[in-house]
């Protein structure tokens, strides 16, 4: 009998609430508690709704813990502090950050000798997984990664704190001709804001200047500074009928030659209604990961790279090899 792993939420924004969806999806998970610093009255699935700082109380009733804030100002503080009494996931995607917080989490866990696994998701993540394989196939070759067409969450965010804007929707997209020349075995020597187009959807306010809004978004740094910036204003009306939602995806290619005149192209590619649920699906996988490391002994942290496969599926290793090898 498949043993039931029991789980917990720390964080109920999107993604908690991917979390506690996918949980449904799976016969060996069971959704325990979710935990936020918010006062909650209920969750959708009727599990209880615990004060974080009442989180400690649940050790030894939860074998995995998903850490779902976000990771400018929560994962760095969260990640450690739930780490010292619960195995985690989280999907920490603050690349330039990663080592750092690798570290951080490393030394908490093993100290506690609980498990983390650290920056899950799709990029970090599955995209990060298809790179690995890719150049470790193919060491003579380029890599190539496209964001899109989706909601980036960020630069929308960075959007409505602009005197004048009401709501707003950023979508990255990838320039079809350079995915195209790149699917077609091409190797061209590019810069990620030469490949992607920025398209915003503003809902400004009735008195709001829409030049000068326009311009602040042209001009934000970090954000859209060298980004070919498209800006519609649209009523709210329209937003409502066509910019809810929160999808997302991406390529990751690698070209590369096994010999002169030999060309190879590996190509993944996701393509998602909604970015939380499939993220919180992908971490879902990963608490499994997380419970059999720990029963194997394991501790500190571990990042895809560190994970079997067969460790993410709720199958036996015999059927994964009658099924799927």
């Amino acid at each position: 009998m498949k043993k039931t792993i029991k789980i917990g939420i720390v964080g109920y924004g999107n993604l908690g609430k991917g979390v506690e969806l996918a949980a449904t999806q799976c016969d060996d998970i069971e959704l325990v508690a979710v935990f936020s610093r918010r006062e909650l009255t209920e969750t959708q699935s009727g599990v209880p709704a615990v004060s974080l700082d009442k989180i400690a109380e649940y050790q030894g009733k939860i074998d995995v813990m998903l850490l779902c804030g976000g990771s400018a100002t929560d994962l760095e503080v969260q990640g450690p502090l739930v780490a010292q009494y619960f195995n985690t996931i989280d999907s920490f995607d603050t690349h330039a950050k990663i080592p750092t917080y690798f570290a951080c989490m490393d030394e908490t866990a093993k100290k506690a000798n609980t498990v983390s696994i650290i920056s899950v998701g799709w990029d970090p993540g599955l995209f990060s997984l298809n790179r690995l394989l890719a150049t470790s196939v193919l060491p003579n070759g380029q890599d190539y990664t496209f964001w899109g067409k989706g909601v980036s969450q960020g630069h929308s965010d960075a959007i409505r704190r602009i005197a004048g804007v009401k709501n707003a929707k950023q979508y990255t997209i990838p320039k079809e001709e350079v995915v195209n020349a790149i699917r077609s075995g091409e190797c061209p020597a590019i810069k990620g804001n030469e490949v992607h187009l920025r398209d915003c959807y503003v809902v400004a306010e009735d008195d709001a200047d829409l030049t000068a809004i326009e311009a602040a978004i042209k001009t934000m740094p970090n954000y859209f500074v060298g980004y070919e910036t498209i800006v519609h204003f649209i009523s709210e009306t329209e937003f409502n009928e066509k910019h809810t939602g929160i999808p997302h995806g991406g390529f990751v290619f690698r070209n590369g030659q096994t010999s002169p005149g030999t060309n190879h192209v590996i190509e993944f590619a996701l393509k998602l209604d909604s970015n939380p649920e499939f993220t919180s699906s992908v971490l879902v996988a990963y608490a499994r990961a997380a419970y059999r490391l720990k029963q194997h002994g394991g501790s500190g942290a571990s990042t895809v790279f560190d994970i079997p496969f067969a460790w993410l599926s709720p199958k036996s290793g015999e059927e994964l090899r009658k099924e799927l090898l």
